[in-house]
């Protein structure tokens, strides 16, 4: 079974156990919360540092070494077309604080796909860490427009979750 999701500025890790030969993939939108924001645990995946926490600790109750870890780390472009001439720099941060993070956790990170302009579809494979990888054609959308279409998607999605009953969304 593969694993699939699509980045712009967002950043997923494809995490895998090397030995073992498991894996999970986190998505996250922003590095983190923001020291006045109070994260709920249905907003905690949106942010890289619970994100990728998330990832790495529920790989370690299934049975994974930390020193066998390994990641892939992909999105993280510059898809937001402001008008300004300014450059966004949400991907930039997001694929920076994975990199770091990381780092820190001292898990090599054995691919880095990361920023550019183009959005990414990806499809991992839990089992043998293979990842496909698709480049979008941008769309030219202004961020408005973006927008737009990101509000009315929330609202398909909280619809869809109140129809749905006891599901985790991500």
């Amino acid at each position: 079974m593969y694993i699939a999701t699509v980045l712009g500025s967002c950043v997923s890790i494809a995490l895998f156990d090397q030995k073992q030969h498991f894996g999970g993939l986190n998505h996250f939108m922003l590095p983190k919360a923001g020291v006045n924001r109070t994260v709920t645990q249905d907003d905690e995946g949106r942010f890289g540092d619970y994100a990728i926490e998330l990832l790495i600790n529920e790989m370690l109750k299934m049975g994974a070494n930390h020193s066998d870890l390994r990641a892939k780390v992909f999105g993280g472009a510059n898809v937001l077309n402001t008008g300004s001439g300014k450059l966004n720099m949400t991907g930039i941060n997001n694929a920076n604080f994975a990199l770091q993070y990381l780092a820190t956790e001292k898990i090599p990170v054995l691919v880095n796909d990361t920023g550019g302009i183009f959005p990414r579809k990806i499809f991992f494979h839990p089992l043998t860490s293979k990842v496909y990888l698709k480049r979008i054609q941008a769309t030219g959308a202004d961020v408005e427009t973006i927008k737009a279409r990101e509000e009315e998607y929330e609202r398909n999605l909280q619809q869809a979750k109140a129809a749905a009953g006891d599901i985790t969304w991500f």
